[in-house]
């Protein structure tokens, strides 16, 4: 048969590899491997994980059940309100939990497990145990051991834990592992956990003997998502209700369901789970447990996926790039072939993971990489680009990253891998008051050319100062100083940046024109704080940029302005950095989303050097208890009658108290 009768894919293969050399030919088969690689064990390579991580995330939420609220499950949680009435935060109070628990019993519940650690000595002690002992429903005590979690439990807390446990014994009250899993790669709680020999049966496990194969089961969480946002998928009740003389009347809430207790308090058990991506928002361990707990009561659990299936398909997927490569067809003709392949891979985890197969490990991106990969490498072996392609890269490097950033990769390639490290820095964030208004109120040509030359201006003093530009996020300005390259003075170069950006906004607003609606304030907040710091994206783009919760408590700062009646606000951490005397005190507060008070600072250098340090010396004595300098800091308020600042730090701190703090919206 000749040529012109075989098939015309077959004679363009066939073509392709006789018109490349032998280097070429083996670059080629490299690539396919590599893509082949990638189709099949994307989950392992760096940066190709992170992907996969994300998209299951995404499939897992997008096929999740919306469900009613559980009415087989009820959790009982220590609160913050809990612990603001005890006035006790750790280790959570005892004796309540022992009334509660009495109380709980008397109303007949399936089983009991309890998520608190009793791994100390208490005075109340004595008093949890006899109620353990009196207890009659099947209950479950956290367990954790120091062989499987050293870095939270240690030895002689293990010690405790099992001694306590045996004064229970004999009796209903059993352990039961705690122990949950997240992923090491990122700290999302995805799957369950594995159950080391040494440990008792997980918590879910252990409270009801139902579908036994469950205790080896490793594979994933199958998360079920509330109908409404006004009914979570479990209840959750105070514990305090319990000790109270109407504790009778939540019978019906407790009576024949599973009972988790724990804690629901803030900045403590917090976990990502796959609806972090999209809500933002952390999962308690107690929820994690109620979830898993529902999962084993229903019996679901995904179907795993063969490794030979998951060979197949990395095949398919590699072999479908490199022939697409070869086709020769009109432009429409080729969008219609590829939109049907994208279609069909991209569908295809969705349908699986909406039908009970468990597609946590399908490598979904490292189909389209590998599908790339066998792509290119076929396509640039046919049409000999590739020198062109690494050409075309440098050209556009400079497109997308900074002009300092950029230059460091071209001298050192090396550094374009993604990669952070840990720094101290001082971070800064700007925001114009009432920008969003403002937007709404002018055409999109004013809006653009006013915010274009306000970044200008905001812009051009970072760099002045030595700072480095993170972002712009809308009128919001994101900068830092102390990388790259950390100086001596960065303390002092932030510090007169952030008065620099106040004092442009108020001349920027002056000159705003006749044209335009009175422009707002520039409030700036500035923290020094770790953060990670470095080069991240993915595949095709990265950012320089900082990470972390100091850049997080910067933006607090600078919303917290409008609270204070301030404009500019720096935290100790930044002012005891500076050798700058312009700052005045401004009190103790508590950022929202925070439980940690932050001593902040206002550069005020238009005051009188010594009334700033009188302001420093009268709050130091109010604060150490000498409740006279309240008096003189309000005669000093009282006569700055003016200064809407000085006004609300004296409001806060008198209601404070000497050494507390004002949480910013409890007032």
């Amino acid at each position: 048969m000749t040529d012109a009768g075989r098939p015309a894919m077959a004679v363009r293969v066939r073509r392709t590899l006789r018109q490349i050399g032998p280097v070429r030919l083996a670059g080629t088969i490299l690539f396919i491997a590599l893509g082949l690689v990638f189709a099949r064990y994307s989950w392992d390579i760096p940066l190709a994980k992170d992907a996969e991580r994300g998209l299951y995330d995404i499939r897992m939420l997008e096929t999740a059940e919306r469900v009613e609220q559980d009415d087989r499950i009820v959790l009982v949680v220590y609160t913050d309100e809990t612990l603001e009435a005890l006035a006790k935060r750790s280790p959570l109070d005892r004796k309540m939990l022992a009334d509660a628990l009495t109380a709980i019993d008397a109303m007949n519940p399936k089983a009991i497990g309890i998520d608190i650690l009793i791994d100390q000595a208490q005075a109340e002690d004595p008093i949890l145990i006899d109620a353990f002992r009196d207890m009659e429903t099947p209950t479950y005590l956290a367990f954790a051991s120091n062989a499987t979690n050293p870095d939270y439990m240690k030895v002689w807390q293990e010690e405790y834990l099992t001694g306590f446990l045996a004064q229970l014994a004999p009796g209903p009250v059993k352990p039961a592992s705690i122990r949950l899993e997240p992923d090491l790669e990122d700290g999302v709680i995805r799957s369950w956990p594995a159950q080391p020999a040494g440990l008792p049966p997980l918590l879910a496990n252990a409270m009801t003997p139902i579908h036994p194969e469950f205790r080896d089961y490793r594979r994933s969480i199958d998360y079920r998502l509330p109908k409404s946002e006004e009914y979570p998928v479990f209840s959750k009740l105070p514990i305090d209700l319990f000790v109270t003389d109407f504790a009778e009347a939540l019978r019906p809430q407790i009576e024949g369901r599973y009972v988790l207790i724990g804690g629901d308090i803030q900045d403590l058990d917090d976990y990502e789970t796959p609806m972090t991506r999209v809500d933002g928002k952390l999962t308690k361990g107690l929820d994690v447990h109620a979830h898993l707990l529902a999962q084993l009561l229903d019996g679901r659990m995904p179907a795993a996926i063969p490794g030979w299936s998951l060979w197949m398909v990395a095949l398919a997927v590699v072999a479908a790039g490199g022939l697409t490569s070869l086709l020769e067809m009109r432009s429409w003709k080729l969008a219609v072939v590829l939109v049907a392949q994208i279609l069909f891979f991209v569908s295809l985890p969705f349908l699986l993971q909406a039908n009970a197969i468990d597609t946590l490990g399908l490598p979904a991106a490292g189909w389209a990489v590998g599908w790339l990969f066998a792509f290119a490498a076929v396509g640039t072996a046919q049409r000999a680009v590739g020198s062109e392609q690494r050409r075309f890269a440098q050209s556009t490097l400079g497109k997308y990253l900074p002009a300092d950033i950029a230059n460091q990769i071209l001298r050192d390639p090396e550094r374009l891998a993604l990669s952070g490290e840990k720094r101290q820095i001082y971070a800064l964030f700007t925001d114009m008051e009432g920008f969003t208004k403002l937007s709404h109120a002018i055409t999109p040509e004013q809006l653009s050319s006013l915010l274009n030359r306000y970044l200008d201006v905001m812009s051009d003093i970072v760099l002045k100062h030595g700072g480095t530009i993170d972002k712009f996020v809308g009128d919001a300005v994101v900068a830092f100083w102390g990388a790259p390259i950390a100086r001596p003075d960065d303390a002092d170069r932030a510090a007169g940046a952030a008065l620099a950006m106040y004092e442009a906004g108020e001349a920027f607003a002056r000159a705003g024109g006749d044209d335009l609606p009175p422009l707002g304030r520039t409030r700036v907040g500035l923290h020094r704080g770790e953060a990670v710091v470095g080069n991240f994206g993915g595949e095709g783009r990265i950012q320089y940029t900082a990470l972390g919760d100091g850049m997080n408590t910067a933006a607090r700062l600078e919303s917290a302005n409008k609270s204070l009646k301030t404009t500019i606000l720096v935290s100790r951490e930044a002012k005891d950095g500076s050798t700058l005397d312009i700052f005045r005190p401004m009190g103790r507060i508590v950022l929202s989303g925070r439980a940690t008070p932050v001593e902040v600072w206002e550069p005020a250098p238009g005051m009188d050097p010594e009334e700033r340090r009188t302001l420093a010396r009268l709050w130091e004595r109010f604060d150490t208890g000498d409740a006279s300098a309240l008096i003189d800091l309000e005669l000093i308020a009282n006569s700055n009658k003016e200064d809407a600042a000085l006004a609300n730090f004296v409001y806060r701190i008198r209601e404070a108290g000497p050494g507390g703090h004002f949480v910013l919206g409890s007032k």
